[in-house]
């Protein structure tokens, strides 16, 4: 079996629509499933959401977590989809107490939903519902650095068999999204996407200079385009920060005719 990994940051599409059969996210709902058979089972997950920001860093610590239906203008059936996994308190302590150890101060929530960039994606990848789950917020500065350490303050959770999961996007362009597809956008999303692959799993880049190439995405290509506000792809800094590393494992796929990715660490 192959080890178990420190983490995973997932492109989570738009809303509810991988569940709607939505033609744009078929490849999204394949590799999540082919990630899940490549992987050892969890026994307890931790996702980091971009749709979530606290001042400090908060935990779901709730036992029985309700569902955020955080979209709007979809069909009836949306608002409705269940995903009655339990939560996990004591590792909602041990997750605060880590973040503590390492000077960066986190508060618990007991009575936080679990929002789309958790139920949608699990949903796909474990569709029985029946690991444990807790969700960790961003830090609303938005500060790189910040959520890269928070990675590292966590990165003893593998060896509970404890997935650390980025729920984000690596294009979150939403006007690009719903507008033609242009010679210019195509260039833009091209290019950030082959920095940002490259960073992740260039396994000659050192170490040092991958840390402050995320550091600096800002700088990156299209970054701008593709992320007018960087929200969407700071859970794979808390990834990278669990992980110090290349990614073991790249996927490219095409969401809403973007070209997105994931990686496993």
């Amino acid at each position: 079996m192959n080890a178990f990994p420190h983490a995973l940051f997932i492109s989570h599409g738009g809303g509810p629509l991988p569940l709607l059969g939505d033609p744009g996210h078929r490849q999204m709902v394949s590799c999540l499933q082919d990630i899940v058979a490549s992987i050892p089972r969890p026994d307890a997950i931790l996702v980091v959401s971009a749709h979530w920001e606290e001042q400090r860093p908060a935990i779901t610590s709730g036992s029985k977590p309700t569902l955020i239906y955080d979209y709007s203008g979809f069909p009836p059936e949306s608002y409705s989809i269940q995903y009655p996994c339990l939560g996990e308190p004591a590792l909602a302590r041990e997750v605060q107490r880590l973040l503590g150890n390492s000077g960066i101060d986190a508060t618990l929530d007991e009575t936080r939903g679990l929002d789309h960039s958790v139920f949608i994606p699990l949903k796909i990848m474990y569709p029985q519902a029946d690991i444990p789950c807790v969700q960790l917020s961003l830090v609303n500065t938005l500060d790189p650095l910040v959520h890269i350490e928070m990675g590292n303050a966590l990165r003893s959770l593998a060896d509970r068999r404890v997935l650390i999961i980025g729920s984000g996007f690596s294009f979150h362009n939403l006007r690009a999204f719903f507008s033609a597809d242009s010679a210019d956008s195509r260039q833009h999303n091209d290019a950030f996407e082959t920095w940002l692959q490259n960073t992740c799993s260039d396994r000659a880049l050192p170490e040092q200079a991958r840390r402050e190439q995320l550091l600096n995405w800002s700088k990156a290509p299209g970054a701008r385009f593709c992320h007018p506000r960087e929200e969407h792809l700071l859970p794979l800094h808390v990834c990278y920060g669990a992980a110090q590393t290349a990614c073991t494992q790249r996927y490219e796929v095409v969401i809403m005719n973007k070209k997105s990715s994931m990686y496993l660490w």
